[in-house]
């Protein structure tokens, strides 16, 4: 029985990081190219509000909305927005002087979320296109992001992010967004896109649902209610938005215990989806891109290496095993130890980003059921991206 449960876990645990990505290539390849319209011609491209929710960003807000204005889309058809409700610091002073910017101010502080549905409210154009104010993007950027729309079933759009490793900060995060970028293609080709992010995406306007107020995870929620409601969520690569990873790995620790705790709150939310009768392939592809990895992954992970040294007696495979978990946990300690040192071996603190963001769902499962993650959080600090 042991034998078993180990073997079953280990599968599940396999399937989460391995075996869907290898699934959803084998249906792609048996489903064959998927046939989407190409873009827009020169006088039809969409209106656009382009939204930069900033709270006391004064450190990234005038190079964003330099990097926003220098954008290769029609200025008569784009709309830059900054919102910097409850900031104390200079943000709304230097996006209201800006040429070309919408800037908006209230003192209280009511988050995020609060910004993005009063934008929304107030947008008169086609397309809303959200992006965060320490990411910079590719020149092309929004046409590639813009352009899925030519396919009247898309509703949503997921730009590329990206983690600049050349600057400070945490390692291991931009290997981890390279291998999400993989599964958002194979998503993609397959069905839906499971999720954008908040770096970039976008959606039909008429399609946006105003987000409950303490909605902790908007950019997962307004895109996964997108493709709920029947429209696909499509994936531009080439729209591109970069920032700096988290300035040390407390301030990534924080990121992700928040973003933990709105994955239970999103999955609560988004039941609906784990229905199959009516949402087919969609549900197949957000268990397994997303609630296995938020419920499931971490007690497998404990269980396969307790189940494992229980078989250690019967040796051969199972030492080996054990053997090779024991060294991926010391190379994650020795990443830990070593988190403030310049190794340059690539990979290195891959396994210690892998134990850190499995680690985190245990305090984000808390929180979520004490209620005690504030919509208002405190950001994480993030190094500069290289311009």
């Amino acid at each position: 029985m042991t034998a078993i449960l180990f073997w079953a876990s280990l599968a599940a645990l396999a399937y989460t990081y391995l075996g869907y990505g290898l699934l959803a290539a084998a249906l792609v390849r048996l489903r064959g190219p998927r046939e989407t319209p190409h873009g827009f011609r020169e006088a039809d491209w969409p209106t656009v509000t382009l939204v930069i929710p900033a709270y006391n960003e004064e450190a990234f807000i005038g190079a964003k909305l330099a990097n926003t204005l220098a954008l290769d889309y029609p200025e008569d058809k784009l709309e830059v927005v900054v919102v910097a409700d409850g900031s104390t610091d200079r943000t709304f002073e230097i996006a209201s002087r800006t040429p070309g910017v919408a800037a908006f101010f209230r003192p209280e502080r009511r988050g995020k979320v609060a910004a993005m549905n009063r934008m929304a409210a107030q947008a008169r154009s086609s397309v809303l296109v959200f992006t965060d104010a320490n990411a910079m993007l590719a020149p092309d950027a929004l046409r590639q992001l813009v352009a899925p729309f030519a396919d009247p079933g898309v509703g949503a759009v997921a730009g590329e992010k990206r983690v600049d490793t050349g600057t400070s900060g945490t390692a291991g995060e931009g290997l981890y967004w390279r291998y999400e970028s993989t599964l958002k293609r194979l998503d993609h080709r397959l069905g839906s896109v499971v999720g954008a992010a908040g770096e970039l995406f976008a959606l039909r306007t008429a399609l946006y649902r105003p987000l409950e107020a303490d909605t902790l995870l908007d950019d997962f929620m307004l895109s996964l209610r997108v493709a709920e409601a029947g429209y696909r969520v499509a994936y531009a690569p080439e729209a591109a938005a970069t920032e700096g990873p988290s300035a040390t790995l407390e301030d990534e620790w924080t990121r992700k215990v928040r973003i933990c705790a709105g994955g239970w709150q999103s999955m609560v939310r988004l039941r609906g989806l784990l229905n199959p009768f009516r949402h087919g392939l969609l549900t197949l592809q957000y268990v397994s891109h997303r609630v296995l990895r938020w419920t499931v992954a971490p007690v497998l992970l404990l269980l396969v290496f307790a189940l494992n040294v229980l078989l250690l007696p019967s040796g051969g495979l199972y030492a080996a095993l054990l053997a090779g978990q024991l060294a991926f946990y010391a190379v994650a300690a020795m990443g830990w130890l070593l988190r403030d040192a310049d190794v340059r071996v690539r990979g290195f603190r891959l396994p210690l980003y892998f134990v850190f963001m499995h680690a985190a769902v245990v305090p984000g499962v808390l929180r979520f059921l004490r209620g005690r993650q504030s919509v208002n959080w405190a950001r994480a600090a993030r190094a500069e991206v290289a311009l």
